[in-house]
């Protein structure tokens, strides 16, 4: 029998146990090792907040619709995990490109076991000389790097990242390779120490100044190139907004919740034309979609790892086991300890 975490309600965690089915031929069992939370959509399902707790989505017309009949977002099984990575434990009678030992991350929510085809398995192989516990970063990872490949950065610009959680961290350091300055901005001077320990050549606290201004200061009063919001705060949207220059790019990639009171759309928006453009894991832009997909991009955070160019493994400030995950929850939620990556780990 295997186990999976449930949000049996707003802020209600239990776990269910499920029977594990036998494996087809072509089909590999997985033994989950590690299990990453996401600090932003996953707490929102945790909450209670996100979209899908009131509203149905239609995927034919890819809206959200009010839905008032026998409607529950709960229970959610699995809590919406996608960082998770596994070792191979059993392998169906045809499969012959996969081995027993073998290290496969992918997406299948809180559970402490997967089934996965052989195809599925080979292009998620994780290569040698790299940390399993790395391989939880294969969604974060992937959507930091969209959120850079939207920004479409280049050497010598000026980048705002506004928000230095998990993924803030990783569009900074990705941001910094791709030979920008880097303005980190977040109210936390935890984060904002991690901020400059992985590059960020400057660092603001909003909650002591203005950061527009300050951006602005810095650049002759042009303002930045590029901004980032990565913390899914509307107020951190409109400052973003506010910091770039005159027909300036904001890349929004953060989880906005609810409405956005605090953004103000006929300012600096309206009167320095600027481009706005939502970064999202789904999909890669239109012009590079030729080139780019999912796989690659997982493939590229996982080689920067290895070649010593991008630090994921220090941003993990908590490892906990499977068992606690209500503790783990409670303290992302409350904010009771400086955390950046939490991971949950199985027995």
């Amino acid at each position: 029998m295997g186990q999976v975490l449930v949000f049996k309600g707003p802020r209600e965690i239990g776990f269910e146990e499920y029977e594990e089915p036998s494996l087809q031929p072509d089909e590999v069992r997985l033994r989950t090792i590690y299990s990453g939370i996401s600090a932003g959509t996953q707490l929102t399902a945790y909450r209670g907040t996100n979209p899908f707790a009131t509203k149905k989505w239609n995927n034919d017309l890819r809206l959200f619709e009010k839905e008032t009949q026998n409607y529950s977002f709960y229970p959610v099984k699995g809590a919406w995990g996608y960082e998770e990575v596994g070792t191979v434990v059993e392998v169906g009678s045809s499969v012959k490109k996969i081995s027993l030992g073998d290290i496969i991350y992918g997406t299948w929510g809180h559970k402490s076991s997967n089934i996965v085809s052989e195809d599925f398995a080979v292009n998620h192989k994780l290569k040698e000389g790299i940390d399993p516990i790395i391989a939880i970063y294969s969604q974060m990872g992937c959507i930091s790097l969209n959120a850079v490949l939207d920004a479409d950065i280049h050497i010598g610009e000026t980048v705002a990242v506004f928000g230095q959680g998990v993924p803030g961290q990783i569009v900074t350091q990705l941001a910094k390779l791709n030979g920008a300055r880097v303005i980190a901005v977040d109210a936390n001077d935890s984060r904002l120490e991690y901020s400059k320990k992985f590059g960020a050549d400057i660092t603001l606290n909003p909650q002591r100044c203005d950061v527009a201004k300050e951006i602005k200061a810095l650049t002759d009063n042009l303002g930045a190139d590029i901004a980032i919001e990565i913390s899914g705060v509307c107020s951190a949207l409109h400052e973003a907004i506010r910091c770039v220059t005159y027909n300036g790019k904001v890349v929004c990639s953060g989880f906005l919740q609810g409405g956005a009171d605090s953004l103000f759309l006929g300012e600096e928006f309206h009167h320095n034309r600027v481009q706005m453009v939502c970064s999202q894991i789904n999909a890669v832009a239109p012009s590079l979609s030729y080139r780019w997909n999912r796989l690659r991009m997982e493939r590229t955070v996982f080689d920067m790892v290895k070649s010593g160019k991008l630090n994921l493994e220090g941003l993990i400030t908590h490892v906990i086991p499977f068992s606690e995950a209500a503790k783990a929850y409670d303290m992302l939620d409350k904010g009771t300890e400086n955390c950046l990556q939490v991971v949950l780990k199985f027995e």
